[in-house]
């Protein structure tokens, strides 16, 4: 057993981010400006994207981008409840209504069979979560939501650099909102980017600082004019030149970070491939999964614990876990507003009964894999029914 505890995700930050950074505090500029619209060129250049908005978090992406598509009071939201809340919070903040459909088996994402049963006249928008940084199956969403008007915005705060048959994942004119939180694949430890189409981006732009029509490194650098106009009631959302410098070298070290990741998921799925207590994560053969995610999910006629227990046995033994996540019509708020039940969603609350999130970063050394996996597989002998 290991004699120290092995956090779950710890983010791998080098000399080089801390160098930027102190680049940064030492320049004269340490709030949205040079740096961040750098990061947002070399983000937007790498994906294919065309156009990108460095925010403060993936919830401002997400919020700004549905104030941008006009989503208000009488519309509908379809989106997913294997998620975390902050999807479906901000379709609240809008004051429109969340329509929860169920996810696929496999991937936990959202089906696209069941989106179709929810659409009504008053869907607006479709909001497909990239589940652990499986892409959705994208093409049936569209093809149900062009003909109707109906606008696309993807939750894809775990699918960075994820791609969906050849293309990534925020490539395309629809809105996409990443997440560069502590844990994800690439961090400014708090933050987030919205791609989209460039008029759609530059819409955004505005209501994110405010509603004014110019930033303050427009009215403050040199040539820079001190009168603006506010032409929306905006938000307070952008990101810093400090989180950009973070972001810049996060970025130029992804490809390494993911094949870390890739080779962490290889180790752990050759030993957990036989073991029949424990349901392994799926990769569609259209799909290059971001792996931000390693979910296992027990089989539980083949367990005398819970998952909740065999959390706790992992914790013993140093290893740190999570959840990903607990469904939102299961949350207090959604539940009494909705009068949901936790049977309402089957897929999403048997496989939330069962699910944890084994430690995944490219910062893990091959012995802490191994911790992992020994720890795992020493649950699952000492609790095998």
């Amino acid at each position: 057993m290991r004699d120290t505890f092995l956090p779950f995700s710890p983010p791998l930050i080098g000399e080089e981010e801390i160098n930027e950074v102190v680049d940064t505090l030492r320049s004269d500029w340490i709030t949205t400006g040079p740096k961040t619209r750098r990061f947002e060129s070399e983000f937007a250049t790498y994906l294919g994207a065309p156009a990108a908005l460095a925010l403060n978090s993936c919830t401002a992406a997400l919020h700004t981008a549905l104030v941008t598509l006009g989503v208000g009071p009488g519309d509908e939201v379809v989106t997913t409840p294997m998620t975390f809340a902050a999807t479906v919070n901000v379709i609240e903040h809008v004051g429109a209504r969340p329509i929860l459909v169920d996810v696929e088996p496999d991937t936990l994402n959202i089906d696209p069979l069941k989106v179709e049963m929810a659409l009504s006249p008053r869907t607006k928008v479709i909001l497909p979560v990239h589940y652990a940084g499986h892409p959705v199956d994208l093409d049936p969403i569209l093809e149900l939501a062009r003909p109707r008007g109906i606008a696309v915005v993807e939750d894809a705060a775990h699918a960075l650099p994820a791609r969906y048959k050849g293309r990534r994942i925020g490539a395309s004119e629809n809105p996409v909102a990443f997440s560069f939180y502590a844990t994800k694949n690439l961090t400014t430890a708090e933050g987030g980017m919205l791609t989209g189409a460039p008029e759609f981006i530059e819409r955004a732009r505005v209501l994110s600082l405010h509603g004014m029509n110019r930033d303050a490194w427009k009215r403050y650098d040199k040539g820079g004019s001190w009168y603006y106009e506010v032409i929306a009631p905006g938000f307070k959302y952008n990101m810093t030149d400090i989180q950009a410098s973070l972001g810049l070298w996060q970025l130029r070290k992804l490809e390494a970070f993911v094949k870390r990741r890739r080779e962490v998921v290889k180790m752990y799925n050759e030993s957990f491939k036989n073991v029949e207590a424990l349901e392994l994560p799926v990769e569609k053969p259209y799909v290059e999964h971001a792996w931000h995610l390693y979910v296992l999910r027990l089989r539980q006629e083949a367990l005398r614990i819970d998952r909740d227990r065999f959390i706790e046995e992992l914790k013993k033994r140093n290893i740190g876990v999570s959840v990903h996540f607990i469904p939102v019509h299961l949350h207090p708020y959604y539940r009494n507003k909705y009068g949901y039940k936790p049977e309402d969603f089957p897929v999403a609350y048997n496989n939330y009964q069962r699910m944890l999130s084994l430690p995944l970063s490219p910062r893990l050394t091959d012995q802490d894999v191994a911790d992992v996996v020994e720890a795992t597989l020493d649950v699952v002998r000492a609790f095998l029914r």
